[in-house]
Protein backbone atom coordinates (compact mmCIF):
# COMPACT_ATOMS: atom_id res chain seq x y z
CA UNK A 1 0.00 0.00 0.00
CA UNK A 2 2.89 2.31 0.81
CA UNK A 3 4.35 1.57 -2.58
CA UNK A 4 1.03 2.23 -4.22
CA UNK A 5 0.65 5.53 -2.37
CA UNK A 6 4.13 6.67 -3.41
CA UNK A 7 3.44 5.87 -7.09
CA UNK A 8 0.14 7.75 -6.91
CA UNK A 9 1.80 10.81 -5.38
CA UNK A 10 4.55 10.74 -8.01
CA UNK A 11 2.00 10.63 -10.81
CA UNK A 12 0.06 13.52 -9.26
CA UNK A 13 3.23 15.61 -8.95
CA UNK A 14 4.20 14.91 -12.59
CA UNK A 15 0.79 15.97 -13.82
CA UNK A 16 0.96 19.17 -11.79
CA UNK A 17 4.40 20.05 -13.18
CA UNK A 18 3.24 19.39 -16.72
CA UNK A 19 0.27 21.69 -16.22
CA UNK A 20 2.54 24.41 -14.90
CA UNK A 21 4.81 23.95 -17.89
CA UNK A 22 1.91 24.33 -20.28
CA UNK A 23 0.75 27.45 -18.51
CA UNK A 24 4.25 28.90 -18.72
CA UNK A 25 4.49 28.15 -22.46
CA UNK A 26 1.06 29.62 -23.06
CA UNK A 27 2.14 32.73 -21.22
CA UNK A 28 5.21 32.99 -23.43
CA UNK A 29 3.12 32.50 -26.57
CA UNK A 30 0.67 35.11 -25.39
CA UNK A 31 3.57 37.47 -24.86
CA UNK A 32 4.81 36.89 -28.43
CA UNK A 33 1.32 37.40 -29.74
CA UNK A 34 1.15 40.69 -27.91
CA UNK A 35 4.48 41.72 -29.42
CA UNK A 36 3.23 40.76 -32.89
CA UNK A 37 0.06 42.71 -32.30
CA UNK A 38 2.20 45.66 -31.29
CA UNK A 39 4.27 45.46 -34.49
CA UNK A 40 1.49 46.80 -36.70
CA UNK A 41 1.24 49.72 -34.31
CA UNK A 42 4.19 51.28 -36.17
CA UNK A 43 2.37 50.72 -39.43
CA UNK A 44 -0.72 52.21 -37.89
CA UNK A 45 1.32 55.25 -36.89
CA UNK A 46 2.48 55.49 -40.49
CA UNK A 47 -1.12 55.19 -41.65
CA UNK A 48 -2.09 57.92 -39.20
CA UNK A 49 0.33 60.32 -40.91
CA UNK A 50 -1.78 62.82 -42.81
CA UNK A 51 -1.60 66.10 -44.64
CA UNK A 52 -1.42 67.76 -48.04
CA UNK A 53 1.91 68.71 -49.58
CA UNK A 54 2.55 70.91 -52.61
CA UNK A 55 6.07 70.63 -54.04
CA UNK A 56 6.69 73.08 -56.88
CA UNK A 57 9.62 74.45 -58.85
CA UNK A 58 12.48 72.82 -60.72
CA UNK A 59 11.42 70.81 -63.77
CA UNK A 60 14.84 69.12 -63.70
CA UNK A 61 13.97 67.67 -60.28
CA UNK A 62 10.28 67.19 -61.00
CA UNK A 63 10.44 63.63 -62.44
CA UNK A 64 12.24 62.30 -59.37
CA UNK A 65 9.98 64.03 -56.85
CA UNK A 66 6.91 62.91 -58.78
CA UNK A 67 8.02 59.26 -58.83
CA UNK A 68 9.07 59.14 -55.18
CA UNK A 69 5.90 60.94 -54.07
CA UNK A 70 3.77 58.18 -55.62
CA UNK A 71 5.69 55.52 -53.74
CA UNK A 72 5.43 57.52 -50.51
CA UNK A 73 1.67 57.94 -50.88
CA UNK A 74 1.27 54.19 -51.40
CA UNK A 75 2.94 53.69 -48.02
CA UNK A 76 1.11 56.62 -46.37
CA UNK A 77 -2.46 56.73 -47.59
CA UNK A 78 -3.32 59.73 -45.44
CA UNK A 79 -0.84 62.00 -47.22
CA UNK A 80 -1.60 63.74 -50.52
CA UNK A 81 1.33 65.13 -52.53
CA UNK A 82 1.01 67.32 -55.60
CA UNK A 83 4.14 67.99 -57.69
CA UNK A 84 4.30 70.97 -60.04
CA UNK A 85 6.98 72.53 -62.24
CA UNK A 86 7.37 76.19 -63.10
CA UNK A 87 11.12 76.55 -62.56
CA UNK A 88 13.35 76.96 -59.52
CA UNK A 89 12.54 80.64 -59.10
CA UNK A 90 8.84 79.85 -58.95
CA UNK A 91 9.35 77.08 -56.41
CA UNK A 92 11.51 79.24 -54.16
CA UNK A 93 9.04 82.14 -54.33
CA UNK A 94 6.07 79.91 -53.56
CA UNK A 95 7.67 78.22 -50.56
CA UNK A 96 8.92 81.58 -49.28
CA UNK A 97 5.42 83.04 -49.49
CA UNK A 98 3.77 80.00 -47.91
CA UNK A 99 2.01 78.92 -51.10
CA UNK A 100 3.84 75.57 -51.17
CA UNK A 101 5.27 73.31 -48.49
CA UNK A 102 8.33 72.49 -50.62
CA UNK A 103 10.23 74.59 -53.16
CA UNK A 104 12.23 72.41 -55.57
CA UNK A 105 15.33 74.14 -56.89
CA UNK A 106 18.48 73.48 -58.89
CA UNK A 107 20.16 76.47 -57.26
CA UNK A 108 20.81 77.73 -53.74
CA UNK A 109 17.99 79.96 -52.45
CA UNK A 110 20.30 82.95 -52.11
CA UNK A 111 20.82 82.90 -55.88
CA UNK A 112 17.14 83.69 -56.49
CA UNK A 113 15.82 85.36 -53.32
CA UNK A 114 16.98 88.30 -51.27
CA UNK A 115 19.08 87.46 -48.22
CA UNK A 116 16.31 87.83 -45.63
CA UNK A 117 13.89 85.55 -47.48
CA UNK A 118 16.60 83.00 -48.25
CA UNK A 119 17.57 82.90 -44.56
CA UNK A 120 14.04 81.77 -43.65
CA UNK A 121 14.33 78.64 -45.78
CA UNK A 122 15.77 75.28 -44.76
CA UNK A 123 17.79 73.46 -47.41
CA UNK A 124 17.20 69.72 -47.92
CA UNK A 125 19.64 68.43 -50.56
CA UNK A 126 18.31 65.22 -52.08
CA UNK A 127 20.49 64.52 -55.14
CA UNK A 128 22.86 65.97 -57.72
CA UNK A 129 21.77 66.81 -61.25
CA UNK A 130 24.11 67.17 -64.22
CA UNK A 131 23.18 69.02 -67.39
CA UNK A 132 24.34 68.69 -70.96
CA UNK A 133 23.97 70.75 -74.11
CA UNK A 134 21.78 68.81 -76.54
CA UNK A 135 21.20 69.17 -80.25
CA UNK A 136 18.95 67.90 -82.97
CA UNK A 137 20.47 64.63 -84.17
CA UNK A 138 21.04 65.94 -87.70
CA UNK A 139 23.38 68.88 -86.95
CA UNK A 140 26.53 66.76 -87.20
CA UNK A 141 28.22 67.80 -83.94
CA UNK A 142 28.89 65.73 -80.81
CA UNK A 143 31.34 67.98 -78.94
CA UNK A 144 31.60 71.70 -78.26
CA UNK A 145 34.15 73.69 -76.32
CA UNK A 146 33.15 76.21 -73.68
CA UNK A 147 33.97 79.07 -76.04
CA UNK A 148 31.93 77.57 -78.87
CA UNK A 149 28.93 77.28 -76.55
CA UNK A 150 29.38 80.89 -75.44
CA UNK A 151 29.56 82.02 -79.06
CA UNK A 152 26.37 80.14 -79.91
CA UNK A 153 24.32 81.32 -76.94
CA UNK A 154 25.46 84.93 -77.35
CA UNK A 155 24.69 84.94 -81.08
CA UNK A 156 28.27 85.23 -82.39
CA UNK A 157 27.97 81.88 -84.18
CA UNK A 158 24.71 81.25 -86.02
CA UNK A 159 25.54 78.36 -88.38
CA UNK A 160 26.58 74.84 -87.47
CA UNK A 161 29.27 74.76 -90.16
CA UNK A 162 31.28 77.28 -88.10
CA UNK A 163 31.69 74.73 -85.29
CA UNK A 164 32.27 71.65 -87.43
CA UNK A 165 28.68 70.71 -88.28
CA UNK A 166 26.51 70.84 -91.37
CA UNK A 167 25.57 74.03 -93.19
CA UNK A 168 22.42 74.83 -91.21
CA UNK A 169 21.10 77.69 -89.14
CA UNK A 170 21.40 77.31 -85.37
CA UNK A 171 18.08 77.46 -83.53
CA UNK A 172 18.43 78.12 -79.79
CA UNK A 173 15.85 76.59 -77.46
CA UNK A 174 16.33 78.34 -74.13
CA UNK A 175 14.79 78.33 -70.67
CA UNK A 176 13.29 81.44 -69.00
CA UNK A 177 15.32 83.53 -66.58
CA UNK A 178 13.48 81.96 -63.61
CA UNK A 179 14.82 78.52 -64.51
CA UNK A 180 17.40 76.93 -62.24
CA UNK A 181 18.48 74.73 -65.14
CA UNK A 182 19.32 77.86 -67.12
CA UNK A 183 21.14 79.40 -64.16
CA UNK A 184 23.21 76.24 -63.72
CA UNK A 185 23.99 75.96 -67.43
CA UNK A 186 25.01 79.61 -67.71
CA UNK A 187 27.09 79.54 -64.54
CA UNK A 188 28.99 76.31 -65.08
CA UNK A 189 28.91 75.70 -68.85
CA UNK A 190 29.10 79.26 -70.19
CA UNK A 191 30.57 81.15 -67.25
CA UNK A 192 28.34 84.12 -68.07
CA UNK A 193 24.71 85.18 -68.19
CA UNK A 194 23.16 85.59 -71.63
CA UNK A 195 20.43 87.71 -73.15
CA UNK A 196 17.39 86.24 -74.90
CA UNK A 197 18.31 86.50 -78.56
CA UNK A 198 15.80 87.47 -81.22
CA UNK A 199 14.45 84.35 -82.88
CA UNK A 200 15.33 82.04 -79.99
CA UNK A 201 12.63 79.83 -78.50
CA UNK A 202 11.94 79.95 -74.79
CA UNK A 203 10.19 77.13 -72.93
CA UNK A 204 9.33 76.59 -69.26
CA UNK A 205 9.56 72.79 -69.12
CA UNK A 206 12.49 70.49 -69.75
CA UNK A 207 10.23 67.94 -71.40
CA UNK A 208 9.09 70.53 -73.93
CA UNK A 209 12.70 71.57 -74.58
CA UNK A 210 13.61 67.97 -75.40
CA UNK A 211 10.64 67.63 -77.76
CA UNK A 212 11.46 70.88 -79.57
CA UNK A 213 15.16 70.08 -79.94
CA UNK A 214 14.37 66.62 -81.29
CA UNK A 215 11.87 67.97 -83.84
CA UNK A 216 13.39 71.32 -84.87
CA UNK A 217 16.14 71.35 -87.54
CA UNK A 218 19.37 72.94 -86.27
CA UNK A 219 18.13 73.15 -82.68
CA UNK A 220 20.30 73.32 -79.56
CA UNK A 221 19.22 73.43 -75.93
CA UNK A 222 20.29 71.92 -72.61
CA UNK A 223 18.77 69.27 -70.38
CA UNK A 224 19.34 67.43 -67.13
CA UNK A 225 20.78 63.95 -67.66
CA UNK A 226 17.50 62.53 -66.35
CA UNK A 227 15.82 63.73 -69.57
CA UNK A 228 18.35 62.36 -72.03
CA UNK A 229 17.41 59.66 -74.52
CA UNK A 230 18.21 58.80 -78.13
CA UNK A 231 15.82 61.44 -79.50
CA UNK A 232 18.57 64.09 -79.07
CA UNK A 233 22.37 64.21 -79.16
CA UNK A 234 24.02 64.96 -75.81
CA UNK A 235 27.23 66.92 -76.47
CA UNK A 236 30.58 66.42 -74.83
CA UNK A 237 31.87 69.50 -73.03
CA UNK A 238 35.49 70.26 -73.96
CA UNK A 239 35.78 66.60 -74.91
CA UNK A 240 34.38 65.27 -71.63
CA UNK A 241 31.27 63.10 -71.60
CA UNK A 242 28.37 64.12 -69.40
CA UNK A 243 28.06 61.01 -67.24
CA UNK A 244 27.86 60.06 -63.58
CA UNK A 245 31.52 59.12 -63.13
CA UNK A 246 32.81 62.35 -64.66
CA UNK A 247 30.44 64.43 -62.57
CA UNK A 248 31.31 62.56 -59.36
CA UNK A 249 35.07 62.98 -59.80
CA UNK A 250 34.79 66.63 -60.79
CA UNK A 251 36.01 66.35 -64.40
CA UNK A 252 32.59 67.37 -65.80
CA UNK A 253 31.65 70.76 -64.32
CA UNK A 254 28.02 71.31 -65.35
CA UNK A 255 26.12 70.05 -62.31
CA UNK A 256 24.21 71.29 -59.29
CA UNK A 257 22.61 70.06 -56.10
CA UNK A 258 18.90 69.33 -56.17
CA UNK A 259 17.35 71.21 -53.26
CA UNK A 260 13.95 70.78 -51.64
CA UNK A 261 13.46 73.89 -49.51
CA UNK A 262 10.98 74.34 -46.67
CA UNK A 263 10.11 77.55 -44.85
CA UNK A 264 11.43 76.78 -41.41
CA UNK A 265 11.24 73.23 -40.13
CA UNK A 266 8.67 71.11 -41.99
CA UNK A 267 5.47 69.66 -40.54
CA UNK A 268 5.31 65.94 -39.74
CA UNK A 269 4.05 64.77 -43.14
CA UNK A 270 6.50 66.95 -45.10
CA UNK A 271 9.40 65.86 -42.89
CA UNK A 272 8.49 62.20 -43.38
CA UNK A 273 8.43 62.70 -47.16
CA UNK A 274 11.78 64.51 -47.16
CA UNK A 275 13.28 61.77 -45.00
CA UNK A 276 12.00 59.19 -47.48
CA UNK A 277 13.60 61.13 -50.36
CA UNK A 278 17.05 60.56 -48.82
CA UNK A 279 16.37 57.05 -47.53
CA UNK A 280 18.49 54.09 -48.59
CA UNK A 281 15.51 52.71 -50.48
CA UNK A 282 15.43 55.74 -52.77
CA UNK A 283 19.16 56.56 -52.86
CA UNK A 284 20.78 53.12 -53.35
CA UNK A 285 22.16 51.85 -56.66
CA UNK A 286 18.82 50.29 -57.58
CA UNK A 287 16.69 53.13 -56.22
CA UNK A 288 14.86 55.91 -58.01
CA UNK A 289 17.71 58.45 -57.82
CA UNK A 290 20.13 56.33 -59.85
CA UNK A 291 17.50 54.70 -62.04
CA UNK A 292 16.18 58.07 -63.16
CA UNK A 293 19.56 59.57 -64.06
CA UNK A 294 20.36 61.57 -60.93
CA UNK A 295 23.38 61.13 -58.71
CA UNK A 296 23.22 60.34 -54.98
CA UNK A 297 25.08 62.98 -52.98
CA UNK A 298 26.98 60.17 -51.24
CA UNK A 299 28.70 59.31 -54.55
CA UNK A 300 30.14 62.78 -55.07
CA UNK A 301 33.92 63.03 -54.63
CA UNK A 302 33.72 66.82 -54.79
CA UNK A 303 31.56 69.45 -53.09
CA UNK A 304 30.30 72.80 -54.30
CA UNK A 305 29.24 75.84 -52.27
CA UNK A 306 26.69 78.54 -53.13
CA UNK A 307 29.40 80.64 -54.77
CA UNK A 308 30.25 77.75 -57.11
CA UNK A 309 33.63 76.90 -55.58
CA UNK A 310 34.48 73.19 -55.83
CA UNK A 311 36.44 71.34 -53.14
CA UNK A 312 37.41 67.71 -52.67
Amino acid sequence: MKKSLIVTMALTLSLSLAACGNNTNNGANNGNAAASNNAPTNNAASADLSGSILASGSTALQPLVDQVSKEFMEKNSGVSIQVQGGGSGTGLTQVSEGQAQIGNSDVFAEEKLDADKAAELVDHQVAVVAMAAVTNKDVGVDNLTKQQLVDIFTGKVTNWKDVGGKDAKIQIVNRPSSSGTRATFEKFALGTKTEDLEGSIQEDASGTVKKLVSETPGAIGYLALSYLDDSVTALKYDGVDANVDNVANGSYPVWAYEHMYTKGEPDAATKAFLDYMVSEEVQNDEGDVVEMGYIPISKMEVKRDAAGAVTK
